[in-house]
């Protein structure tokens, strides 16, 4: 935890105040991501969302399947799924999912989420407490989206209580202004964010992660780059289904 006070504290001292607006996808949106290594193709995410009923509540279901392709599938086979169902008016998970397969190594985990009584009961790990307004890794996306983003200023860092991987796991994004960028589908006027990663597991630095958001009314997430320690890859945006709000990002 100290790593992470020390990384923040090199980009900036401001945490800014969340305040949710309106939502801005709807049910049936869908991104398709192409992942690639440099010139190499690997796989393909994809990020859906669609209204449904969890247990006689209407609830947004976010799902986030990454899984290889071609000769990476056949080296060392991934499917990794996500999914959040949380609240469509303050975006807080009522129930979250990780599956996970990677090579041999198989994780499987359903957590649901008490907010009233600030605890999450998970199947690996059973009762555990929890901060008010903790997200789950996916639900932090959307909740991202429902920020004025433009409002923000270089170098504003914002902080989300996660649980995930069975431990409450602060997550910390530093904005990093608007920028254009240019990827197989076209170019896009974006807002970049770095989140705080922990060095030492599969990336050296804290700043090796990078997200662009359309600089739009529906802030996708348009690409993601990672530089970890065995090389650098990312996920860019292939095509989007069923936007909420025409995709004025892209750049003609």
């Amino acid at each position: 935890m100290l790593l992470f006070t020390a990384s923040l504290l090199s980009f900036s001292q401001t945490i800014v105040e969340k305040s949710l607006g309106e939502s801005v996808f709807r049910s049936g949106e869908k991104l398709i991501f192409r992942i690639h290594y440099g010139f190499i193709t690997g796989g393909e995410a994809i990020i859906s969302a669609h209204e449904t009923l969890l247990n006689d509540k209407m609830v947004f279901h976010a799902k986030v399947m990454g899984r290889t392709s071609g000769l990476a599938d056949k080296i060392y086979r991934v499917i990794d799924v996500y999914e959040s169902f949380f609240d469509p008016a303050n975006n807080l998970p009522h129930k979250a999912i990780r599956n996970i397969s990677e090579g041999n190594y198989r994780f499987y985990d359903e957590v649901a989420y008490h907010h009233d009584e600030l605890y999450v009961e998970s199947q690996r790990k059973g009762k555990v407490a929890i901060p008010p307004q903790t997200l789950d890794i996916v639900s932090v996306m959307f909740y991202v989206r429902r920020l004025d983003l433009n409002m923000l200023n270089f170098n504003d860092v914002i902080r989300f209580d996660t649980y995930f991987s069975d431990e409450i796991f602060p997550f910390y994004i530093v904005y990093k202004g608007k920028e254009t960028i240019s990827i197989g589908s076209g170019k896009y006027k974006c807002f970049k964010f770095v989140p705080v990663v922990e060095p030492g597991r599969i990336f050296k630095n804290e700043d090796d992660m990078t997200v662009w958001f359309s600089d739009d009314e529906n802030k996708i997430p348009v690409s993601v780059k990672f530089d970890i320690l065995v090389g650098s890859f990312r996920c860019d945006l292939v095509r989007s289904e069923n936007l909420k709000y025409p995709l004025t990002a892209k750049v003609k």
